[in-house]
């Protein structure tokens, strides 16, 4: 029988289609292309980007030139721009403010044909301690009040360039999502006492049916009321609020669980198509109680039709308990 689950976090209901449950291999992955040709990304094309803003290289090598490892540019075509002003105002009863932030594009490795499998965890912990140096030095300026952080991976999941790279975009408001997610954690803490992430993470590493992955730090787990065949979340076991403040000493623990979760996720599904997404604390609002930063992977498997946008419901046909049981046996050690 088809089950109706509610995500406890933001009260959002999804269908669990039992009677129609996938394996991995019922789902149809639509594959990107190689598109060959140019990639300015690559070592010795650093004058065809923007100039470095952050980067791991080796000694003496100067900004803007070979000997890097990873890179962060201002993206080349940006959603938003840095200059200027908000300038705030109404048109009737529309709101409209200047497109204003920041969007980067970080370089993650030197080789082009990487991916989440080939890369090494020190790799992984370079790009992670990348996203939190650019984090910290961003919510410097004023203007913003939330960065959004995210991986395309291949054409379908809105990857434009094939070289391994995720984005930044600095934001001057807070996005719609993440204040539902803000709102209904303080929600749960108002009536409880207790983050609402850290009583999913007890409950999951009790009932142990959704787990994916577990280390000393960290968790991971297809959500109760998952909205996508194989969605995973992976987030801290201690409290933190704003992955800025996470300490550098648990960065390699991170970097393991985030690679071996990616890893699964490509020997399960031979290396679908996916988005992460990072979640973190909005500069400027206290939510150090009740939140508690964790990111969002999602295999794109399926595609959202009109009964997802028109009710806002989601239908999953491969029950999160499947999902993990799944990706939990690939690569098992």
């Amino acid at each position: 029988m088809p089950e109706l689950r509610r995500d406890p976090i933001i009260g959002r209901w999804v269908i669990i289609s039992t009677e129609r449950a996938k394996r991995p291999s019922d789902l149809t992955v639509e594959k990107s292309k190689s598109r060959g040709g140019f990639c300015p990304l690559c070592p010795g094309n650093e004058d065809k980007t923007p100039q470095e803003v952050f980067a791991f290289r080796e000694a003496n090598t100067p900004p803007d030139s070979p000997g890097w490892k990873l890179r962060v540019v201002p993206n080349k075509f940006p959603a938003l721009k840095t200059e200027g002003d908000l300038n705030k105002r109404g048109e009737g009863i529309y709101d409209k403010m200047n497109g204003l932030g920041t969007h980067e594009v970080i370089i993650e490795t030197i080789k082009h044909d990487a991916n989440a499998s080939s890369l090494t965890t020190d790799e992984f912990k370079n790009i992670l301690l990348a996203y939190k140096q650019r984090i910290s030095e961003l919510k410097k300026d004023s203007r913003f009040r939330y960065i959004s952080i995210f991986k395309n991976f291949g054409e379908v999941a809105g990857a434009s360039l094939e070289h391994p790279h995720s984005q930044i975009i600095a934001l001057p408001v807070i996005p719609k999502r993440s204040m539902e997610e803000f709102e209904g954690a303080q929600t749960y803490y108002s009536y409880k006492d207790r983050c609402v992430f850290c009583d999913i993470i007890n409950q999951e590493i009790s009932d142990g049916r959704r787990i994916v992955y577990e280390n000393d730090r960290f968790l991971a787990y297809a959500p109760f009321a998952s909205r996508f065949p194989f969605e995973t979340c992976l987030l801290p076991k201690k409290h933190i609020s704003a992955f800025e403040d996470t300490d550098d000493n648990i960065f390699t623990s991170m970097a393991e669980a985030l690679s071996l979760v990616l890893k699964k996720i490509n020997t399960a599904l031979d290396f679908p198509p996916y988005n992460y997404i990072l979640h973190s604390s909005p500069f400027n609002k206290n939510v150090n109680d009740f939140y508690h930063w964790h990111f969002e992977i999602i295999p794109r498997l399926t595609r959202v039709a009109g009964f997802e946008w028109g009710s806002g419901f989601y239908i999953n046909p491969t029950p999160p308990e499947h999902a993990a049981q799944y990706l939990r046996e690939a690569l098992a050690e």
